[in-house]
């Protein structure tokens, strides 16, 4: 009998909880890719590029998502049966409130392991991929938009002009200016040259042409029969961030970089805390929705994003002052985690006493 009520709440609670997640890594994604269509703005992207994309984003977004996934999931499916009276019914049938939340404790578990998994491995994987493929797509591509007679500026700080473009790779009459170095400023004026792609960046073959140099109130003027320009295409995550490196290699970068070490640590951190968190919720979620009353599905779903709000508001919170040095590391990394460990415990306390 209880295996039935078990098998029915958990396929509720995993129809609940896929909505959910489709939900909130459609909404956190958006964002995302918001930023990602700038800078692919002057050089296009088709719809594979974008699945590639989406596939990429996904273990970064499911450490978050998962486990407020599982609480909402777990608040609707559990406030709507508290509604309709149907936990009151089990546990007057003898049912204890601990068998009843059995599902929660499955899926909780399931959900528990892909974040390990997401956190240590796929995660960091999937930022190098996606960092591999935007790099690929601006260098490959970039080439391609510079037309004739229109300012290019696909290159951060470079501007391009070209008089004529016989095919996609040759060009004549070609002005560029340079502004990547903040203490100069280049300006190159060629009669032809060639584009070409040297690993992740972009050589212009130059023939024939000047550079002036304008540095303070000089300028040097340089004449070339043969220059190579190369350019690497800006990219959102050119240096390797916190983001790409398993646990081990934060561990390594922190001792490396000591004016970086609290952040390379709070990532660190990160990767084990937030897929705890599932166990939290596995404590909190079922009790949290008798506490709630009959709230409904909506109710649920108001009161698990106020709980994550206020999580995440902390975490931020106090991860900040860590970085600053206002408070040691593991403060500031373990404060949010310990603070929603203690309100669910107190929480499951008040339940079980009724």
């Amino acid at each position: 009998m209880m295996l039935l009520i078990n098998k029915s709440i958990l396929k509720e609670l995993i129809i609940a909880f896929l909505i959910a997640l489709v939900f909130l890594n459609f909404t956190i994604m958006t964002e995302k890719l918001l930023r990602l269509s700038k800078l692919f703005a002057t050089v296009g992207i088709n719809i594979f590029d974008i699945l590639k994309i989406i596939l990429f984003i996904q273990p970064e977004l499911l450490i978050i998502t998962l486990p407020m996934s599982l609480l909402l999931s777990t608040l609707v499916v559990y406030g709507r049966m508290n509604a309709d009276n149907e936990i009151t019914i089990l546990k007057t049938s003898g049912i204890s409130f601990f068998n009843i939340s059995r599902p929660v404790m499955y899926l909780g578990l399931g959900c528990l392991v892909i974040s390990f998994v997401m956190s240590f491995y796929l995660g960091p994987k999937g930022s190098v991929a996606l960092k591999r493929m935007i790099t690929e797509i601006l260098t490959i591509r970039a080439p391609l938009v510079i037309e004739e007679g229109i300012f290019n500026t696909a290159f951060k700080d470079i501007l391009i002009l070209v008089k004529e473009k016989p095919d996609p790779t040759s060009l004549k009459e070609i002005f560029i200016v340079d502004d990547r170095d903040a203490t100069e400023q280049k300006i190159l004026i060629a009669n032809e040259g060639k584009v070409s792609i040297v690993g992740d960046s972009i050589g212009f073959s130059l023939k024939q042409g000047r550079i002036y140099i304008i540095k303070a109130d000089t300028t040097t003027e340089i004449q070339f029969g043969h220059y190579f320009f190369k350019l690497t295409p800006h990219v959102e995550y050119h240096k390797v961030s916190p983001t790409e490196m398993t646990p081990a290699q934060l561990l390594q970068e922190a001792e490396k970089n000591p004016d970086k070490r609290n952040i390379y640590l709070i990532e660190y951190h990160r990767r084990f805390s937030l897929p705890l968190m599932c166990l939290i919720i596995m404590l909190l979620a079922p009790s949290l929705a008798l506490k709630a009353g009959k709230v409904g599905r909506l109710g649920g779903l108001s009161i698990g994003l106020l709980v994550f709000g206020v999580y995440y508001t902390l975490m931020i919170y106090t991860e900040n002052l860590a970085v600053s040095k206002k408070i040691p590391t593991i403060v500031g990394s373990w404060t949010a985690f310990t603070v929603f460990t203690i309100f669910s415990i107190l929480i499951v306390v008040r339940v079980n006493k009724k």
